[in-house]
């Protein structure tokens, strides 16, 4: 502390990010980017601020990249917040839908050879 600033924090000092996960980090559970979020309760006064941003923003689903741009936050620490809010059931985390697998070649040749044979 310096006799100009008696107050070493400075408003425009942006929150640190373990501060807004609570420290936590090894926890999150693992969200895909196009893993949809939906709103299962009302944020309450006591929340933090992100979670319940998180809260009134996915009343219709939003992707987690969605959430992650709209709250300005890293995808690491949307994750963690996510997390919390999942464990204690005020979202739903509705996974993407899996890629189909390709079917093998040779189920492809006989379709096909059957076809000609039509």
């Amino acid at each position: 502390m310096t006799s100009d600033n008696p107050h070493p924090w400075d408003e425009g000092t942006p929150v640190p990010l373990y501060v807004i996960t609570g420290g936590e980090g090894s926890s999150a559970k693992t969200f895909d980017l196009v893993t949809l979020i939906a709103t299962r309760s009302a944020p309450e006064p006591s929340m933090q601020p992100e979670q319940a941003a998180i809260l009134s923003m996915c009343e219709y689903p939003l992707s987690v990249a969605e959430v992650s741009a709209y709250l300005s936050l890293p995808f690491s620490v949307v994750t963690v917040l996510l997390s919390q809010l999942v464990d204690d059931e005020r979202v739903e985390a509705i996974a993407p839908v899996p890629v189909a697998a390709f079917p093998d070649r040779g189920l492809l040749e006989a379709v096909i050879h059957g076809l000609r044979r039509l």
